[in-house]
Order: structure tokens, then sequence, then C-alpha cells
């Protein structure tokens, strides 16, 4: 999908994190492959203390988010908080580079984070720093594949560097959000109530993605609050290839589009998008089987100031008090604050994570299946709840046999 670098959303890059022990040089690469002083550099050991990101596009790879962390072998008094904020960084990471200072080698803590991230199946290169240091240095044979020498400070193999980068991922395909379910030229009404609860002069993400996706493959969209829905369709009928809505607008959007007509949510679009679509419809099984006092955590992949009907604090609790006929025990999270215990909890139910990238989303879905707790999201979770679940997974081929 084409988009110019200013405007790629930072879920919409490949994220690259830059991990490894003090002093190895992390924050002097960052500076070289950016071309520029983004992050502080000094002969002092722990200078970065917190994540630093950038933002930029590295041909032919397109537009990335690079991020500097503070090292992993930080033993200072606030060390283990550093370290974990390093790890919650891995958790998003699409490309690993594990920076190591060619005159010491790799050490313990590099061979434990090299083994995670080869657990975590994330593309990765070892690259040895400060070669200029080591004249004739060359890295083990056994890791050649994945392995470089470069000097951050003379700028040698930089370039070579963000070569490797753009060929780390292998061919990337450009996965749609709803391209491949419409015809060239098809008609496509997307529902977008405007209450209280939508921000101010503006669309969320996933509104603005999908009608950007529409416009660069030339089909038509119109855009309508609920109310307007009957008008439209009453004027334009089965002209209408497909209806995309608000997950929260479901009861009402249901009833006001004919049966012929397709209908998704935003929602489910995204957590196709983000490749989570199957295991959602599994974890929506959940939903009917909780008891009084069963423990469920509502996740937001952003932060946002919660409005007095808030869907992740108010209506969805409602929603599936009245569903399940019991009486749950809710908790929130938001942003990065995805609990790495999830044991307490007997269903999760997520936002459509449009502010994460698929790797971040990849890793939460991995977790709950490891702790065996169910995860859904939000759209699967409404549309279940309010009976249309086989109706809104229709235009997603196969969908409906996995349902049954």
């Amino acid at each position: 999908m084409p988009a110019s670098l200013n405007s790629t959303p930072s879920s919409e890059r490949v994220h690259i994190g830059l991990f490894g022990c003090r002093n190895a040089g992390k924050s002097s690469l960052i500076n070289a492959i950016t071309g520029q002083d983004l992050a502080i550099v000094s002969d002092y050991k722990g200078t970065t203390t917190d994540p630093v990101s950038k933002a930029m596009e590295i041909l032919p790879l397109g537009p990335v988010l690079l991020t500097d962390t503070p090292g992993m072998d930080d033993d200072s008094d606030l060390g283990q908080s550093r370290i974990e904020k390093a790890r919650l960084v891995l958790r998003s990471t699409d490309i690993a580079l594990l920076v190591v200072d060619a005159r010491v080698g790799l050490s313990p803590f590099d061979e434990e984070l090299l083994a995670e991230i080869r657990s975590r199946k994330i593309p990765y290169l070892v690259v040895f720093n400060k070669g200029d240091l080591v004249p004739g240095f060359l890295p083990p044979k056994e890791m050649e594949d994945h392995a470089m020498v470069v000097s951050a400070t003379e700028n040698t193999h930089i370039w070579e560097l963000k070569e490797r980068l753009s060929k780390a991922l292998g061919k990337e395909i450009q996965k749609p959000i709803l391209n491949d379910l419409l015809q060239p030229g098809d008609l496509v009404v997307l529902v977008v109530p405007c209450d209280e609860s939508a921000p101010k002069g503006r669309l969320i993400l996933p509104q603005q993605q999908v009608i950007r996706e529409l416009l660069d493959f030339h089909h038509k969209a119109i855009v309508v609050q609920p109310q307007e829905l009957p008008s439209i369709i009453d004027l334009l009928g089965t002209k209408i290839s497909l209806v995309v809505t608000d997950s929260q607008a479901f009861h009402t959007v249901n009833q006001m589009v004919p049966p012929e007509i397709r209908l998704t949510s935003f929602s489910i679009l995204f957590a196709r998008y983000k490749g989570q679509l199957e295991s959602y419809l599994e974890g929506a099984a959940q939903l009917k089987k909780l008891k009084d006092g069963d423990r469920v955590l509502i996740s937001e992949g952003c932060t946002h100031h919660r409005q007095c009907n808030d869907i992740g604090t108010v209506k969805l609790p409602n929603w599936i008090r009245k569903f399940s006929g019991a009486q749950p025990a809710f908790s929130t999270s938001s942003g990065k604050g995805f609990p790495d215990d999830l044991t307490p909890f007997k269903l999760v139910v997520h936002c459509g994570a449009c502010m994460l990238n698929a790797q971040e989303v990849a890793y939460r879905q991995q977790s709950a299946r490891s702790q065996h707790v169910p995860m859904t999201n939000y759209g699967i979770a409404i549309a279940c709840m309010n009976g249309i679940l086989p109706r809104v997974l229709a235009p997603f081929p196969g969908m409906l046999e996995k349902l049954k």
C-alpha cells in the first residue's frame, strides 16, 4: 500500500531493534544508520537508559522504526528495570540487531539474548562493531550467514548493513486489509459513528487505512454515520458490495443492512490483517462459559483519555455480563502494559490493535495461548454477543468452515 514516509504509522513500519551490552556501540550505530545524532554517545557505560526510536526509510525495505535499547548487562541500581524495557522492545521487533564490541566478542549476556531471539524466530544480524579497532577481524565461522563487521565511528560497512537489513525479512508480500475481498471498482460503505467516544476532528487509524486502501486500488467509498445508512441503502441497494462498520454499532447496522449485502467491521478486518482472525474465533467461545468471579482482561494497544461511556471499561463489561449471565471481574491494560502473567484470567478481549505491529500482536496471542488463556478481540466478541458472527465472517473465504 503506497504511503509517504511521514504519514506511515509506526504499526505499519518494519521494527528494527538494536540490542547488546553497554558500550557495544548501539547508539553510535543507530546514529550511523540514520545519519543523525539521534542517540547520545559516550564512553561512560549505560548512557542509554530508555529505548529511543527513530522513524526513517531504508530502501528497498521501506519505512522502518529503529529503536536503540539500554545495555543488557546493566548492573546499576536501575539496571533490571532498564533490561526489562529492552526486552519489551524485543516483543515488537521484526528484525533484531545484536550489537557486539568486536574487541570483546560475544558475552554470556549476548549468548542468552541471541538464544531468545532465535527461539522467537525473529530475523537477526549479529553486528560486530568497532571493527576499525580490530584489523582483520572476522565473525565466527558458524554465524557468518547472520553476522557482519562494521565501524559506526568510521562509517565503515554501514551501507552494506542497510542492504543486509533490506534482505533480512526475505521477500515481503503486502497483506491487503480488504482489497482481496473486492472486485475492481466495487462500492464499499463505511459506517463511522461520531459519538462521544470518537476523537474530535479526525478519523481513527483503521478508518484512515481502509479508506486509503480503497482509494489506492480504485474502489469507491462512501462514509456515513449509522443514521444515514438506510437512505444510502435505499438509494444504492445491491450496488453496495460491502458494508464495514465500527463494531460498537453492529446491533444497529445489522438490522439496517439487508442479508444480500455483505457486512463486517473494522476490528474484524484488522484481526485478519494482523494474522489472528482464526485464533480470535476460538477465544470468542469462552464468552458463554464465563462464571461469577472469573477474571477478564480487556486490553488496548494504545492509551487514550477514557470517556464516560468508554468501550473498554463500560460498554464491553456490560455486554459481557448480559451475554454470559454472569458477573465476571474485569481488569484493563493499555499501551505496552500487556501483562506477562495471564494465568489469573479466564479470557482476554483485545482491541483491534491498529497501533501495534503484527509482531507485537502475535506475541500477545502466543503468550495467551502458551498460558492456556483464550483470547479474542472487540469485533469478534461483539459480533458473537449479537448473534451475527456467521454473517460478519461470510466475506472471508474459509472462515465460516473454521467457525463450524
